[in-house]
């Protein structure tokens, strides 16, 4: 199926445990601008944009040969800043990568584009990443978002508590986290734009919901690739030893 697919990078300046992490520095280049040219690097889209509301982080993009979009207006959401961005583009797919994490990857990528690439029935609006996982202090932990799915790999749920609880202890049940890279039909991305907040997405303030919450089907996709997400000057540190280690094995 001939689709054109798009990356679109959403990226804030601002940020409440880690203000100006996308400007701080990896590997000799800023966070946001490793992660764009990675993305641009896997080979997989006609084109990628960080779409931002800094004059910053759009001058980092602008002047160092890539593309970039200022937001108009304040968004709650990532996926409500790239509908904005992409509401007048060509494409067919639209693919949200987080600025903050730069490692990025073409295996997982490239599976979330297989899912259109095969969908002739155009069943699918939305796919997206998952990740099994054991640690019970993560399955228990609110930061980390759990998704339920069906037999067919389609999310039935997104939460922060446990899901699926485990009433019988004896019994085991498989844990997933919701990993943050999205997939979107054009027109799935526009209709999220336009639908309002209910319930479950404004109690849970996971942004994935208001596509279930309004019918639309989400299809995940398992992988085991973790990258490092920069959300703490920690993160940073963890982000340019490994940079250096991979330096070290080149040469």
């Amino acid at each position: 199926m001939n689709l054109k697919i798009i990356a679109v990078i959403p990226a804030r300046y601002a940020a409440s445990r880690f203000p100006a992490k996308l400007m701080g520095m990896l590997g000799g280049k800023t966070v946001i601008r490793s992660t764009y040219e990675n993305a641009r690097e896997t080979g997989l889209f006609h084109d990628v944009f960080v779409v931002t509301d800094s004059e910053i982080i759009y001058n980092e993009i602008s002047r160092n040969g890539g593309k970039a979009i200022m937001s108009i207006q304040e968004h709650e959401t990532g996926s409500d800043r790239i509908a904005e961005a992409v509401k007048d583009l060509d494409c067919d797919i639209v693919i949200n990568i987080q600025g903050d994490e730069p490692f990025v990857k073409r295996d997982p990528l490239e599976k979330l584009i297989q899912v259109f690439r095969q969908d002739d029935k155009n069943e699918v609006d939305v796919a997206t990443l998952i990740r099994e996982i054991n640690d019970p202090k993560i399955i228990e932990d609110p930061n980390y978002v759990k998704v339920v799915k069906d037999k067919n790999n389609y999310a039935l749920y997104f939460s922060r508590s446990v899901i699926p609880y485990p009433r019988e202890k004896t019994l085991l049940a498989n844990y997933y986290e919701h990993v943050g890279v999205y997939a979107f039909r054009k027109q799935a991305l526009l209709s999220f734009y336009e639908l309002p907040m209910l319930q479950n997405e404004t109690a849970e303030k996971i942004e994935c919901i208001r596509y279930l919450e309004y019918g639309m089907r989400i299809k995940v996709i398992e992988t085991t690739f973790v990258g490092v997400e920069i959300d703490t000057p920690e993160d940073l540190e963890l982000a340019n030893k490994i940079i250096k280690e991979q330096e070290n094995k080149i040469f």
